[in-house]
């Protein structure tokens, strides 16, 4: 059913405001096609509304039943509008965003402080996953946005890279290489090495880059997460080859970050969006706050 919503504005001025001839001037339209209006809801609905004379202009015993109602349909419709046009103009809403949780780390939530301060009502969801787990979740609309670590393209989504995060060697203090300024992989072999699953993004993808300049390395110990590797790394039971994005120095007592060399290998972080659709006004916000900023890895 296709509700004429014009009419019922107009219907409803008309009743309100005791004429055609001020309705007209509020909806900014001539009387003429004030009285199309009128006389095309009356037509749809098959009933008579209004009776007009020269000089007055009474409800039917019909229009004074549907007032109300009408009232009511305009009221609202006038209401969702408005809504609508505060999120466009002024980014408010909610939206969910999909992410890697080494992202949460430290990237993550000074992006999420910043947009705070500049849209104290929104509210984001957060679905922290793997990579593939991310991918997916914006590909079937769980997540508007999503960041992932860079990998094979996919039709549907757009990718941005938002920054290159560097693989570095973390050890608990005192250790045979704390006092180098860079460690290359070779100088690691011999390390007790704390490594991540081999299903994780940053596994693989260090995994690949290694082979292909033919460096081995033997962990004795693997986890799921890169948390868990840095909790490890502060108990002093290992050191771990994490992203740099994951660990700031300073965040536990006795433990270094130390940039690898020989090769240095970085991973990319990427923002993803489906490539149809566009974003909700809050999603949209965010998207432009992300990129914007430059990233201190």
């Amino acid at each position: 059913m296709k509700i004429d919503f014009d009419g019922v504005q107009a219907f409803v001025l008309v009743a309100e405001l005791g004429g055609f001839n001020k309705a007209a001037e509020q909806l900014h339209i001539t009387q003429t096609a004030l009285t199309r209006r009128i006389q095309k809801l009356e037509a749809y609905l098959g009933l008579k509304l209004l009776d007009r004379t020269t000089r007055r202009v009474d409800l039917t015993a019909v229009g004074k039943e549907f007032l109300p109602k009408a009232r009511h349909i305009v009221f609202e419709m006038t209401a969702a509008v408005e809504r609508l046009k505060d999120m466009s103009q002024n980014a408010r809403g909610n939206f969910t965003l999909a992410c890697i949780p080494s992202m949460t780390s430290h990237v993550l939530p000074e992006v999420i402080r910043r947009y705070a301060s500049q849209y104290p009502d929104n509210r984001i969801r957060l679905l922290d996953g793997a990579s593939n787990e991310v991918r997916e979740a914006v590909l079937n609309g769980q997540a508007e946005l999503g960041i992932a670590v860079a990998g094979d393209k996919h039709p549907d989504l757009l990718e941005t890279v938002l920054f290159a995060d560097p693989l570095v060697f973390l050890c608990h203090t005192p250790h045979p290489l704390q006092h180098h300024k860079t460690v290359s992989w070779r100088d690691m072999r011999d390390a007790e090495l704390i490594g991540v699953s081999s299903f994780m993004a940053t596994r693989v993808f260090m995994d690949y880059q290694l082979a292909k300049r033919g460096i081995r390395l033997h962990g004795n110990y693997e986890v799921q997460h890169h948390a868990t590797a840095v909790n490890l790394v502060a108990a002093g039971v290992g050191s771990a080859i994490l992203p740099s994005s994951t660990f700031k120095t300073g965040d536990r007592p006795n433990v270094l970050k130390i940039p690898l060399v020989q090769p240095s290998v970085k991973r990319k972080v990427v923002l993803l969006q489906r490539q149809r659709g566009g974003l909700s006004p809050a999603a949209e916000a965010f998207h432009m706050l992300l990129r914007g900023m430059s990233f201190k890895i």
